[in-house]
């Protein structure tokens, strides 16, 4: 009788928890946003991939007719030196900050050698596409096909599953073709049925790019495939599996070609690096993988990669964090859930692998050579330990442990004390020349709090350890960095600085807004760190917290800096992150009524044309905390935040995709859903009480 009382009361509990009153049916959430196309896209891929590698196709579930990029974490490549250049020859240039001179990576074009090493250094390495997968298809009259003659397309990509199913008509013949990606290995599985296979009309053709430092950057598709001598593809093979081993210079990598239905392979007569894999019968099932080393796991089948797709995909949608906006009466909850959903996806495909992701995840190199940008990891992988995914996060916040030692150096050059982190570097922790790369800050305190946000979650002596040099080390820089001015009895930042919004002189900017409070917010955190570990907390550290300027407050507003002319005429575009220290940011030592006239004073003046995905979300957690829900919706629905029919985000003015904005969206549900540390116990609290939104959601965790 007493055992059953017990569990009585458990139950009774457990259904005062919102989150648990109705658990969400997240198959069918997920169904409903299912993407079915019609048309042909030249921009937009359909993407099957594991964070590590990722594949996009077109319409015909292949790279056919739109030459769609094969990216992964590791494909990387340098164009070679130049011959008598060394490029740790490299000198930068010499600024004065804060009374001394620093060393810091400028553009430095002094002498024809500082020039070329400059030049070299912005462009490499490089990310590269692996390889171009297509059918080659042909018509009754034996000409290969264009794509004005595909009938009847209709592709859909099952979220639950992972895996794109294509279906098309050549001359009313059916094709039907699945696509999925292996999660554990980088592998693309394929099957395909056809009477085209039967009348000899369908193969599928294997294209290995060249790649350079200048065609990296190109955009939407890269790889270099009209300069056969640039590289080199070399094969050995079986009668059901070829390996190749490509050399782009001084780089290797290798791909595996094995089929499981009766194929006949052959070298392409027009490309060097083209390969044919032509069926028969009327089935082809065939697997293709990459790696940046030999390959000798055993092969698995198409039907295999399919197999385990759909289950690692069920396994995803079913851990962490999930929503459901269907009982909401606001007509608009459909699309903010399509939103939430295709991201969830999308980085799962594209942003949960073994590097930070670069701003366009793995679909294509859009402007940075398919580097990744240290001040953007907070807007790409924040989510993950907010939707109770840490685990997918922790793969690449390796990367902090991993660069520590060359952070101290970089540092120590620079004359501060503890690590400085780069601003957009690859997997070596180079950074290229330029200005935001010498003086960009905020990426600074980071990893303090993807450290607290992993303590939260586990609050053991394991997490403690794991993050205590990364912390300490931060901490120290953040301290160092801020320079003591003696006339305001008080620490300062910069000049020079590039701050958030990138667009004030760096050597003018002073006292940044959003740089100094997250400078609070990091040295707080690690003062709780010491704490935490029964350190002493270092005199600086603790001396320039106390002492570290105020917010700089111009006509009862915050503004960029300290000492800005024309803020509200001059400066009113790209990011405007001084909200950013209470929304992002907890808030610590901010004046609540100076900041929601500053907030409403950007609603009212900023150019909502000019500013980037991740903008919107900021601002939407900022009205969160201000207690404006309607607001917070509204701008996660606004009308120049656009994520097409695949769920890539973008705007006028931004490149395209920017997963920043996907990232930043699943952060902002979190935080409206879940609430904050000062929200209380309110149930959804960042979305309208008005009866127009109810949401249903379980597991997150809350933001700071």
């Amino acid at each position: 009788m007493r055992v059953s009382y017990f569990i009585l009361i458990i139950l009774l509990l457990g259904c005062n928890n919102p989150a648990n009153k109705n658990r969400i049916n997240r198959k069918e959430v997920v169904s409903r946003h299912n993407i079915v196309s019609e048309k042909f896209s030249k921009r937009s891929p359909a993407q099957v991939g594991n964070g590590e590698i990722a594949f996009g196709v077109d319409i015909t579930g292949l790279q056919t007719f739109v030459p769609f990029n094969t990216l992964s974490q590791w494909g990387w490549h340098s164009d070679p030196v130049p011959e008598g250049v060394d490029i740790s020859n490299f000198k930068g240039q010499q600024v004065l900050h804060n009374g001394r001179m620093v060393t810091y990576p400028l553009r430095n074009e002094e002498t024809e050698e500082q020039k070329v090493i400059t030049e070299w250094l912005v462009g490499n390495p490089h990310r590269i596409n692996l390889a171009r997968i297509a059918f080659s298809l042909l018509g009754a009259e034996g000409k290969e096909v264009a794509m004005t003659d595909l009938q009847n397309c209709l592709q859909e990509v099952d979220l639950w599953s992972g895996i794109i199913s294509s279906y098309f008509e050549i001359d009313d013949i059916p094709v039907q073709v699945y696509t999925a990606c292996h999660p554990d290995r980088d592998l693309i599985a394929v099957t395909v049925e056809s009477p085209l296979i039967d009348l000899k009309r369908l193969a599928v053709k294997i294209t290995f790019p060249g790649a350079s430092a200048h065609n990296s950057r190109k955009g939407n598709y890269i790889g270099i495939w009209d300069e056969p001598d640039r590289h080199a593809t070399t094969y050995t093979g079986t009668k059901q599996k070829v390996i190749f081993t490509r050399e782009l210079d001084q780089e290797k990598y290798y791909s595996a070609l094995s089929w499981d239905t009766p194929c006949i392979f052959s070298e392409a007569e027009d490309n060097p690096h083209t390969y044919r894999l032509t069926p028969e019968g009327n089935k082809m099932a065939f697997t293709c993988e990459f790696s940046p080393k030999q390959i000798q796991e055993k092969p698995v089948t198409a039907k295999e990669g399919l197999s385990a797709s759909r289950k690692a995909w069920k396994q995803f949608w079913e851990s962490g964090a999930a929503v459901d906006l269907s009982e909401s009466e606001d007509e608009r909850w459909f699309e903010l859930e399509r939103r939430i959903v295709l991201s969830r996806y999308l980085m799962k495909a594209n942003e949960s692998g073994s590097l930070p992701p670069q701003e366009s995840g793995l679909v294509n190199n859009n402007g940075w050579y398919g580097r990744f940008h240290f001040e953007m990891i907070w807007w790409h992988l924040a989510h993950w330990a907010l939707w109770d995914n840490q685990e997918l996060a922790d793969k690449s916040l390796g990367i902090y442990q991993d660069f520590l030692e060359t952070a101290r150096l970089r540092a120590k050059s620079e004359g501060f004390q503890g690590t400085k982190w780069p601003k957009c570097t690859a997997y070596n922790n180079v950074e290229w020349p330029g200005v935001a790369h010498a003086f960009l800050i905020w990426q600074q305190p980071h990893p303090i709090y993807f450290a607290e946000m992993e303590y939260r979650q586990k609050p053991n002596r394991e997490t403690l350890e794991k993050w205590r040099e990364v912390v300490f080390s931060t901490a120290e820089f953040l301290a160092s960095f801020a320079y003591y001015h003696p006339e305001k009895d008080e620490y300062v930042l910069g000049p020079p600085i590039v701050p958030v919004s990138e667009n004030t002189p760096y050597a003018e900017t002073f006292n940044p807004t959003f740089e100094l409070g997250y400078w609070r917010y990091g040295l707080k955190v690690a003062k709780e760190w010491y704490n935490r570990l029964n350190i002493d907390v270092p005199t600086k550290i603790d001396s320039v917290y106390h002492q570290l300027s105020p917010y700089p407050v111009e006509d009862s507003l915050y503004v960029l800096y300290e000492g800005i002319p024309d803020m509200w005429t001059k400066y009113t575009f790209e990011h405007p992150a001084i909200i950013g220290i209470y929304g992002m940011l907890p808030g610590d030592d901010v004046d609540k009524v100076i900041l929601e006239k500053t907030f409403d004073k950007i609603l009212s003046t900023w150019n909502f044309k000019r500013i980037w995905g991740w903008d919107f979300p900021m601002l939407a957690m900022t009205a969160a905390r201000l207690g404006r829900p309607e607001l917070a919706v509204d701008l996660l629905l606004h009308d120049n935040y656009i994520f097409d029919e695949h769920g890539l985000a973008y705007g006028e003015g931004s490149p395209y995709p920017y997963f920043p904005s996907n990232g930043g969206l699943l952060t902002a549900i979190a935080m409206m859903a879940e609430g904050w540390d000062d929200s209380g116990d309110a149930t959804a609290p960042g979305f309208p009480k008005n009866g127009s939104w109810k949401i249903k959601y379980e597991q997150f965790h809350k933001i700071p």
